[in-house]
């Protein structure tokens, strides 16, 4: 293992020269860095290392196979700016693999997803509806971005489904309040015609402790369910209102 001491002068010139580098890249292509500092600083570091090292940029978040400059070169690793991330990953899906580069787009989009979690785990303000639809794109949600989301629901600001996909007896005992459906995953098949008319509309699936909401989850996305967040850790850590009893 090589040990690179980040004090030492060596590191922090290489680490200014790959900045100015990146730089270089994001104004010839047109990309703007990620809006996560933490992404940036982490690859800049990555970057800086194995030009230390290697005399070569490769990218810090895949392995660097090949003992010599020979074997390293036909082993084709990547080596930043890569032509996976120029010629697939960024017009795809927005940002290279390790996140630097991005589209303006991607950036925007992101930092509105950023914000909105900042604002739903801090309490500091209400959702804007940008920042909802922001939070209802996640696959995964937390308890204090669902607390979030059902308050903006209670406002008008935004529109989604919250099904529970536990069982009746579960479902009596205590669920979450302002749940819209109870589709029981023992079920779950036979009971989507209540919602099967609402593909369109974004749906949030919980249940105990999230496993059987991942599994729905994936369900309904295969069917054809445009967007279907799962409550990640269940109800069992939710501390926002519940309710009981029923029919």
């Amino acid at each position: 293992m090589i040990k690179i001491d980040m004090e030492s002068v060596e590191f922090k010139q290489e680490l200014q020269n790959t900045k100015e580098f990146a730089d270089k890249i994001c104004a010839s292509q047109g990309f703007v860095y990620n809006p996560i500092e933490d992404v940036n600083e982490g690859v800049l570091m990555g970057l800086a290392r194995n030009k230390i090292i290697y005399n070569k940029r490769y990218c810090p978040c895949f392995m660097v196979i090949g003992e010599t400059k020979e074997e390293r070169k036909a082993a084709d690793n990547r080596i930043c700016p890569c032509k996976p991330a120029l010629e697939v990953e960024i017009p795809n899906d927005g940002k290279c693999h390790c996140g630097i580069f991005c589209t303006p787009e991607y950036a925007r989009a992101n930092a509105i997803e950023e914000e909105a979690e900042t604002v739903a785990h801090t309490h500091s303000r209400g959702l804007s509806k940008q920042e909802c639809e922001a939070l209802l794109k996640h696959e995964q949600l937390d308890t204090d971005e669902i607390i979030a989301l059902l308050e903006a629901r209670e406002l008008g600001m935004i529109d989604f489904n919250l099904v529970d996909v536990r069982e009746w007896m579960e479902w009596n005992n205590e669920r979450i309040k302002g749940t819209d459906y109870l589709i029981p995953t023992t079920s779950f098949y036979n009971q989507l015609d209540k919602i099967e008319d609402q593909k369109e509309k974004p749906t949030i699936l919980y249940c105990f402790t999230g496993s059987r909401s991942a599994y729905c989850q994936q369900v309904l996305k295969d069917m054809g369910w445009k967007q279907v967040s799962n409550y990640t850790h269940g109800i069992i850590t939710f501390n926002g209102e519940k309710e009981s009893g029923g029919e």
